[in-house]
């Protein structure tokens, strides 16, 4: 089965093209401040309305109150929220209040931190493995880390998930044998500078994805 791939942290027209020339099932938008990769209403109004029906339009956010997410889902015509650092009672609560696909990023680091994932099985609707930052960091995820990944090895999954951090086109082969992953998640590994993304990267990224 093929596995589907999201290209994360889009800003400009000719990035979003690139993405969904390649193939790419998703694309994500993020609505945090402190990153590189944050997008204003207006600009991701223009890039939504470049995406085609096919591929769906995912907003990533960390801990979001109701004004950013209304916000930017009438921005964005968005399909799903990933969410980060948001506690599975929030969860739920954007979930029924929206009526939007539910992602949960989970931060990963051990085997422990995997445990994590099953808080959210009546939350979300799909789990978003991303290697764990440092406590001192300021963004969540966009690091370029990753985490080991025969931690997966054995584990059941609560609910659909999802493989990020750190992946690029030299290592996305490696990490869908490996894990089994449905779908992977990248953003800095398509990058030529933090926030800045490549054409030709991502097209790369795309076909070791379908290649795999």
């Amino acid at each position: 089965m093929a596995t589907d791939a999201k290209i994360c942290g889009l800003s400009t027209p000719d990035t979003l093209d690139a993405a969904v020339r390649g193939g790419a099932s998703h694309v994500g938008f993020v609505f945090f401040a402190p990153s590189p990769r944050h997008v204003s209403f207006d600009a991701v109004a223009a890039l939504a309305a470049r995406v085609p029906p096919h591929v769906r339009k995912v907003g990533v956010f960390v801990d979001p109150d109701d004004n950013l997410l209304d916000a930017a889902i009438a921005a964005a015509k968005l399909d799903a929220l990933q969410l980060h650092r948001t506690a599975p009672e929030r969860t739920a609560a954007i979930r029924g209040r929206t009526g939007r696909e539910i992602w949960s990023a989970v931060a990963v680091k051990t085997r422990a931190d995997l445990d994590a994932a099953r808080r959210y099985a009546q939350a979300a609707d799909r789990v978003l493995y991303d290697a764990r930052t440092p406590d001192d960091a300021a963004l969540p995820g966009g690091m370029g880390l990753r985490f080991d990944w025969t931690l997966l090895e054995g584990f059941r999954h609560p609910l659909p998930w999802a493989l990020s951090g750190g992946l690029d086109a030299a290592n996305v082969a490696e990490a869908i044998h490996r894990t089994g992953a449905p779908l992977v998640d990248v953003s800095s590994g398509v990058e030529s500078a933090p926030g800045i993304k490549a054409v030709d990267k991502i097209a790369a990224f795309l076909q070791a994805t379908a290649a795999a």
